[in-house]
């Protein structure tokens, strides 16, 4: 079985580290912990995970979150990836910070990553895990948030959520979705 997981994230050092890049975070920790590196290819960054006898293709689009659907969509028709096989990494402002929520399918909730995505494949049925950001920030200053490095606390717990979603994506190859929310959602 094949898998696409794809970790949404602006590319640039400005983003390096920022709530946004989660999804990027997410993966480099993945690749660094299993000795496999990352390769720049069409429309982003890619390597090849095994376990289990599964086939993870992680990409890091290089088309800034808001065009993320080009590069899924490429690296979808490219690797024959089911629309049941695709799962995105994303931020989100509406869970609270380490929240970690796993759908199957569902909409953008305001996350233009995701709207581009639906847009590009013509479709919502995808899972995706949404890495809680929160929203402890002053009115209008969003973009600033979402855009602004961990905190001292969020640092301290940063790894521990990751290891988590490290998890979660080798269930999602293994046991499917289902049983992955099932499993993880409450933790």
């Amino acid at each position: 079985m094949k898998y696409l997981v794809t970790g949404l994230g602006n590319v640039g050092d400005e983003y390096h580290d920022t709530r946004h890049n989660i999804g990027f975070t997410i993966l480099d920790a993945l690749a660094r912990s299993s000795n496999i590196a990352f390769s720049d290819m069409r429309y982003g960054a890619l390597c090849e995970y095994r376990f289990k006898g599964r086939l993870f293709v992680l990409l890091k689009p290089g088309t800034y979150v808001n065009l993320s659907g080009k590069a899924v969509n490429y690296w979808m028709q490219k690797e024959s990836i089911l629309p049941e096989n695709l799962l995105v990494l994303l931020d989100d402002l509406s869970l609270p910070f380490g929240t970690i929520r796993l759908r199957s399918k569902g909409g953008d909730g305001g996350h233009n990553g995701l709207t581009s995505i639906i847009e590009t494949i013509g479709h919502q049925h995808f899972a995706r895990l949404r890495f809680g950001i929160g929203s402890d920030f002053q009115y209008g200053m969003q973009v600033d948030h979402v855009l602004g490095k961990w905190n001292k606390d969020e640092a301290e717990k940063l790894p521990e959520r990751i290891s988590l979603c490290h998890d979660i994506i080798r269930s999602f190859g293994t046991a499917g979705v289902a049983k992955t929310m099932n499993a993880y959602n409450n933790q």
